[in-house]
């Protein structure tokens, strides 16, 4: 019980066919690659709010930086002028 050839594979899809029609096979493609599809757009959201909230973690901390680095000198100047 391995994997079927080619003979087996080809009975395969005619039975397929047989069943379902030659207009219906490409409807139920349609609609798998449909599934598909959305699938992989609803992944695709539920992990780019993650990746946003930690570069929002990051850019906050580094505007922090800033902002402390820029007190600090503007503190250092004032302290130089008032000596």
């Amino acid at each position: 019980m391995g994997i079927p050839g080619g003979t087996e594979l080809l009975v395969i899809a005619l039975v397929v066919v047989l069943l379902f029609g030659g207009k219906k096979i490409p409807e139920l493609a349609k609609g798998i690659g449909s599934g598909i599809r959305n699938f992989k757009k609803a992944v695709k959201e539920d992990e780019e709010p993650e990746v946003a909230k930690s570069e929002k973690i990051e850019d906050t901390s580094s505007e922090a930086k800033v902002e402390k680095t820029t007190a600090k000198k503007s503190t250092s100047k004032k302290s130089k002028t008032q000596a």
